[in-house]
């Protein structure tokens, strides 16, 4: 142990290893940790419209004058960042559209960088060093060990001239390690922004009823009660978006966490008949014709997400999946059915591409409820659900509705985010200026 966080101990958790608690009460929004990151990196499609080294969105950023692809708020934001961007700015000249390092590939050179000039451990090591974070090498399927090799393909290739790489069995551990414990950093519309690893956040158990919430000031994680905790309590995150039914998230942490969540949430599955509810019809649905319907959206979930990644496909095209699947699964499932929810979301995700406000409307209108009773209190996917809809709402000149969905927003990321972070101050003007 490297030292210790006010409120907070690690202790050894019986049948998951390491885990944090709480030594003394905290109260619903109140703020357990605000951890900077060991590392961070801004995702490439966001290049012009954040700074690089602190994140900040704003106009007229500076660029780079080497590489023309880096964009910093000034000097001083700069020089901070020269350390890391250095390692990519002679090479994306050189390599020019050949320059395609991962993010988790880029996440990996800068760690490797900082390690390399570290005397002593930093502030986002107080309680667990970056290596002693949890690895999983072992556990990998051959697609993950293929992902890994291809990643230190272009460590080698994109960054071997400005760093010492170690062995290759001390790179596939980083690379688990990050794998397993790096951090999105999202946007208040949980738009991606890039990737962190935070070492005392990454000692945050999962559970599907969460006790804290993780929000982003700038690049620093900060962690926030959304329960009323009292001392001996385990602090405990999502690691995945907690929409789906049992064996959907547990399927998604075991394919990527590598174990079965054991929470009072998954023994009872409360909300699985809820979150899987048919429509209600004169001749009752047959139970073959729900599993082959429950088949049918899982496999149409899997294709859309690869079509998604297809170079030059039509959004119209994506849109036109979303409907036809719509109709199909409509036939069995009611429109509160997480499956209808997750089409629905990409459908209104084309529209807003598209910039067609009143299309978006129509779906947002029909998610937003089913969201606040199937997520756990003060969850993000519905405050930035309400801050879509509103702000659609603002463009379409409805602005009455535009307002209340900005307050219903606010209310959440009031706890989530703190009173006086940043998207709070910009939300309030949204709605005191409209």
């Amino acid at each position: 142990m490297t030292g210790s966080i006010e409120g907070l101990e690690r202790f050894d958790c019986p049948g998951k290893g390491r885990g944090l608690r709480v030594t003394r009460p905290f109260r619903v929004g109140e703020l357990l940790l605000s951890c900077p990151p060991f590392s961070h990196v801004l995702s490439v499609k966001e290049r012009g419209c954040y700074c690089e080294n602190c994140f900040t969105r704003k106009e007229g950023l500076a660029k780079c004058g080497k590489c023309k692809k880096a964009f910093y708020c000034n000097v001083k934001c700069q020089k901070a960042d020269w350390a890391m961007h250095k390692l990519e700015c002679s090479a994306m000249t050189a390599f020019g559209e050949n320059w395609c390092p991962s993010e988790m590939t880029r996440l990996v050179a800068r760690i490797l960088a900082k390690k390399k000039t570290q005397k002593e451990s930093c502030a986002s090591e107080k309680i667990l060093l970056i290596g002693d974070i949890q690895s999983h090498v072992e556990d990998e399927d051959n697609e993950q060990k293929q992902n890994r090799e291809a990643d230190i393909a272009a460590l080698h290739r994109f960054y071997s001239k400005h760093l010492d790489l170690p062995e290759h069995k001390d790179l596939q551990t980083l690379l688990s390690q990050v794998a397993c414990n790096g951090f999105t950093i999202e946007d208040d519309e949980l738009s991606h922004m890039g990737t962190a690893v935070y070492p005392d956040v990454a000692l945050i158990n999962h559970s599907c009823l969460p006790s804290v919430i993780v929000t982003y000031n700038g690049t620093s994680a900060e962690v926030r009660a959304v329960q009323d905790m009292k001392p001996g309590d385990e602090v405990l995150i999502s690691y995945i978006d907690l929409l789906y039914p049992t064996d959907d998230r547990n399927h998604r942490l075991r394919e990527s966490y590598f174990f079965t969540c054991n929470c009072q949430e998954c023994k009872s599955k409360s909300k699985d008949k809820a979150k899987l509810k048919v429509r209600k019809r004169s001749d009752p649905i047959e139970p073959d014709d729900i599993s082959n319907m429950t088949r049918y959206a899982r496999k149409t979930i899997r294709e859309f997400r690869a079509c998604k990644h297809i170079k030059n496909i039509l959004p119209s095209s994506l849109l036109e999946m979303c409907e036809q699947s719509l109709e199909q699964m409509g036939s069995v499932f009611a429109d509160s059915n997480v499956f209808m929810l997750h089409m629905m979301y990409q459908a209104m995700g084309v529209c807003l591409y598209l910039q067609d406000a009143e299309g978006a409307v129509s779906y947002g209108e029909r998610i937003i409820k089913p969201y606040s009773q199937l997520y756990p209190p003060y969850s993000l996917n519905v405050s930035s659900m309400y801050l879509k809809l509103g702000r659609l709402y603002m463009s379409l000149e409805k602005h009455s509705a535009g307002v209340r969905a900005l307050k219903k927003a606010m209310a959440i990321m009031e706890v989530a985010h703190g009173k006086d972070h940043l998207y709070l101050k910009e939300l309030r003007k949204e709605i005191t200026q409209k």
